[in-house]
């Protein structure tokens, strides 16, 4: 097996995740802020950082013992669940992104007390984030495919 350096079980993907659980957490916490947040890009950053937890202490143990997942199954949900969540990403991020420009085109000012800085701040992160999944997808692709080739 090539050894694909942002594959599942190795260090580059622990540092993609460790990224990918700070940026998810903190636009769900500037969000959370704000007594009106968006419920839905609020639940996607949930899964989100669930997803990236869960891999950052599979990558620490693969790191650790220094033995990398061989198995096409394992790669094959992993592969699955990064394009899913990579998805539900971008859709909070596109969420919170329109939210805040539909706040900013008003007339009226309902960007008070720096509303729309912490939306567009969480959009931000979670655009990061949906491009740190997809780094790790297309990485986890690319170890897939040399498994096989």
């Amino acid at each position: 097996m090539e050894r694909v350096p942002g594959s599942f079980g190795t260090s580059v993907s622990f540092a993609l995740r460790i990224f990918q659980l700070g940026f998810s957490s903190t636009s769900l916490i500037s969000m959370c802020l704000d007594y009106d947040f968006n419920e839905l890009s609020g639940s996607c950053n949930a899964y989100v950082i669930l997803w990236s937890i869960l891999h950052t202490l599979a990558d620490t143990y693969s790191v650790l013992l220094k033995q990398l997942p061989q198995k096409p199954r394992v790669l094959s949900i992993v592969l699955a669940g990064d394009v899913v969540l990579s998805f539900l990403s971008l859709s909070g991020a596109c969420g919170a992104a329109s939210a805040t420009e539909m706040l900013l085109s008003i007339d009226e000012p309902m960007c008070g007390d720096k509303r729309c800085i912490k939306y567009q701040v969480s959009a931000l992160l979670a655009f990061l984030c949906w491009a740190l999944f997809l780094d790790s997808a297309i990485f986890n692709l690319w170890s897939l495919y040399s498994l096989f080739h």
